[in-house]
C-alpha cells in the first residue's frame, strides 16, 4: 500500500504541513501510521480525506467543525458504489506516485542542465 511522508502530502494536496498536523487532532478518520522517530506515513485513504476536506473548507466555506460532519456523512456509502471508488482510488494512487516520480526526474534534470546540486562545491563530483 502507497504510503507518503508529510512533505509529499503537501506537495500532492498544497496544504501545508502544520495544518495537516491541526487537521490530525480535529478528524480522526485522519491517522497517518508514525515510526520510531514521529515521521508521519500517511496512506491513500488519508490523502483522499486530506483533498476531501480541502474542498469542504476552502471551495464550499464549511467550518472545520460543518466539515467533520459532513465526512462522517458521507462515510455511508452504497454497496453500489464500491466498485466505482476503489477503481478511483487505484487511479490516484498511480497518478500521485507518478506526480512524485516526475517531480523527482525534472530535479535531477535541472541539475543537470545547471551543474548544480545543492551541495557544498567541494562534495560535487
Amino acid at each position: 500500500m502507497a504510503q507518503y511522508s508529510i512533505g509529499e502530502v503537501e506537495q500532492l494536496t498544497g496544504i501545508k504541513a502544520h495544518i495537516l498536523r491541526y487537521w490530525e487532532e480535529v478528524i480522526p478518520s485522519i491517522s497517518p501510521q508514525k515510526d520510531g522517530s514521529g515521521h508521519r506515513a500517511y496512506t491513500l485513504r488519508d490523502l483522499e480525506i486530506i483533498r476531501r476536506l480541502k474542498y469542504l473548507i476552502y471551495t464550499k466555506g464549511y467550518t472545520i467543525e460543518g466539515a467533520r460532519r459532513q465526512l462522517i456523512e458521507e462515510s455511508d456509502v452504497p454497496d453500489t458504489k464500491i466498485d466505482m471508488l476503489i477503481t478511483i482510488k487505484k487511479c490516484r494512487a498511480e497518478l500521485n506516485d507518478a506526480f512524485l516520480h516526475l517531480r523527482k526526474y525534472c530535479a535531477i534534470a535541472r541539475t543537470l542542465r545547471t551543474g548544480k546540486t545543492g551541495e557544498p562545491a567541494d562534495e560535487q563530483k
